[in-house]
């Protein structure tokens, strides 16, 4: 197992730096801080046969839907390459058991998020179930931050615990899309751009990536423009049809040549590859940490006053429900499929990732602006959030004694 590159550990002290200096800002200066991240940079206005909604730019708008796409391709590459390359974490039979407690932790937050809002949430504008969507999603980069502490940066453990986090985030802002579409179920129509994008790129260029393709051939396929143009083609078609634009540049992954194998996530082996898929990935490195502070400090000003009974909410989702929905998926799948757990992770290492799974913030801040009711309940929800990773730091305790 390969070590993971420490340009992670920049990314998620670039989020975290942003989103220090988001909250002190929004506590010391409200006003400013909202003047800012609504500052109406221009108007945008589509043709009325891709969508009728001018839609404003702004700060805040600007890093989620435009720059946080590249992150998600950029973590959206290893999730493919772990499940479809020769020696990739979750190739094969040893993907079950994880996707078992993947779809475990989905279940297991978005029901304790129901049961416990109908329990105690008084706000006027909730509704029965409203915002089951936002503890779905974790942080892959600051999952990462606490997991390097505990198992170190080459252990298998952090691995499954980077791969779970990359699939929760994923079908957490796929679901969020499809219970939210903008325009309606017919703007799905769309969908057909990025899958014809992705379709035609590997036609003409993807599938002669291999060293046995003709030369010529070959070569014209290690080009980065073409994919960077289906990118963009497949970015418009997922915005147009109303699914979250981070997901934008996803579909276009499969079609573009990768490596023959996987070292791992985020293994440091990758810096010397030269396929399309991971030039394309470092050439993103450097300005993703910018992106992810920008993303902390717009999206992560966490009001210290915002206390009320929806911040408990989603602690209790994060910290009991998507714990023990995790632990129990995995067992059912093992017990079910007869399958063992993945190679070198123990009982007490699954138990550190299920605890871990408890930290997250970009997907779920992208939740709260969608599936929430603006004011008061949406930043109750952004403070549980943030006590949720400062529960986190807490955890590295516990997680240490069951490491013992």
């Amino acid at each position: 197992m390969y070590r993971v590159s420490p340009f992670v550990r920049h990314f998620a002290i670039s989020l975290v730096l942003g989103v220090i200096v988001a909250t002190l800002w929004v506590n010391t200066g409200p006003d400013s801080y909202y003047d800012f991240i609504e500052w109406r940079l221009f108007d945008l206005s589509m043709p009325g046969w891709i969508s009728p909604i001018t839609a404003s730019i702004t700060p805040a708008s600007l890093t989620s839907h435009v720059m946080m796409p590249f992150f998600m391709f950029f973590v959206g590459k290893e999730l493919w390459e772990a499940v479809t390359l020769e020696r990739g974490a979750l190739s094969g039979a040893q993907a079950l058991v994880p996707l078992g407690g993947v779809i475990g932790a989905l279940l297991g937050a978005a029901l304790l998020w129901v049961a416990t809002g109908a329990a105690i949430e008084v706000a006027e504008e909730a509704s029965f179930g409203v915002g089951w969507q936002v503890p779905l999603g974790s942080d892959v980069v600051l999952c990462y931050l606490f997991g390097r502490r505990v198992f170190g940066s080459g252990h298998p453990a952090l691995h499954l615990l980077l791969l779970v986090t990359i699939s929760c985030d994923f079908i957490g802002l796929f679901l969020l899309g499809l219970s939210y579409p903008r325009g309606g179920l017919l703007s799905l129509a769309w969908l057909a751009l990025p899958i014809a994008a992705s379709g035609l790129v590997w036609l003409l260029y993807g599938r002669f990536g291999r060293s046995h393709s003709p030369e010529r051939k070959h070569q014209r396929a290690m080009q980065l423009w073409p994919y960077a143009v289906a990118g963009l083609l497949s970015y418009l078609g997922i915005a147009a049809a109303g699914l979250p634009p981070a997901l934008g540049f996803l579909p276009v992954i499969p079609a573009i040549p990768s490596a023959a194998r996987a070292f791992g996530l985020f293994a440091e082996a990758e810096q010397l590859l030269n396929d399309p898929l991971n030039r394309l990935t470092h050439l993103m490195t450097r300005p993703l940490a910018v992106v992810l502070f920008l993303f902390g400090l717009t999206r992560g000003g966490i009001d210290l006053g915002a206390y009320a009974p929806t911040t408990l909410t989603l602690l209790a989702a994060f910290w009991v429900g998507k714990p023990l929905g995790f632990l129990a998926g995995c067992a059912l799948a093992a017990k079910a499929l007869h399958r063992p757990m993945p190679a070198g992770i123990s009982q007490s290492d699954l138990a550190i990732v299920a605890l871990l799974l408890g930290v997250g913030f970009t997907v779920p801040v992208l939740a709260i602006d969608t599936s929430l009711p603006g004011g008061a309940m949406a930043e109750a929800a952004r403070l549980g959030i943030g006590l949720g990773i400062a529960f986190g730091a807490l955890g590295l305790v516990l997680a240490r004694f069951l490491r013992k």
